[in-house]
């Protein structure tokens, strides 16, 4: 009887051992080994929003729009980022402050820039890669103009991640 008794009180540790395991993998705010997994789903919602952001090329530019259709700066990024389930506020000084400001070297594609002048923040766009050694980003940025990649043509801009601190 002693005997299964020690089974059975290893195995109940064995299996609160198991159930602790899976609940810091799944829960969000658990401790140990919960930000990698978290980070690892924030990457694919950043890397769905740059597909969904991708897929309005050629889309027109309207001010104050926010899709599916048509859409301004800031009505694209929530839109995209909002498919892929990061909820961000709708103008694009809302959304400078709704993300963590970064160094430009540590960006990586769907990171977004932010352009200001002496005004304030007064467009922005998603950085999706190089071209020729300068930063590409995607927007949707006057009438006239669809959503499309340019090259950034100015140094007043800053970069903000929604990535999680490394």
């Amino acid at each position: 009887m002693l005997a299964s008794h020690r089974w059975l009180r290893r195995c109940a540790l064995a299996c609160t051992s198991f159930v602790s395991m899976t609940t810091l993998l799944l829960v969000p705010g658990a401790t140990v080994g919960s930000a990698d997994a978290a980070e690892r789903v924030r990457e694919r919602k950043i890397d769905r929003a740059l597909t969904v952001a991708r897929r309005q090329i050629g889309d027109p530019y309207s001010y104050g729009a926010a899709g599916p259709g048509a859409f301004d700066c800031s009505g694209l990024t929530m839109f995209a980022y909002g498919k892929a389930g990061i909820n961000l506020p709708r103008s694009s000084a809302a959304q400078a402050s709704a993300v963590r400001r970064i160094p430009r070297q540590h960006m990586h594609k769907g990171d977004l820039m932010f352009f200001y002048d002496g005004g304030g923040v007064y467009h922005l766009g998603i950085f999706t890669g190089w071209d020729n050694g300068r930063r590409v980003i995607l927007h949707s940025s006057t009438p006239g103009r669809p959503v499309q990649t340019d090259r950034v043509w100015t140094s007043s801009w800053y970069a903000g991640t929604l990535r999680h601190r490394r």
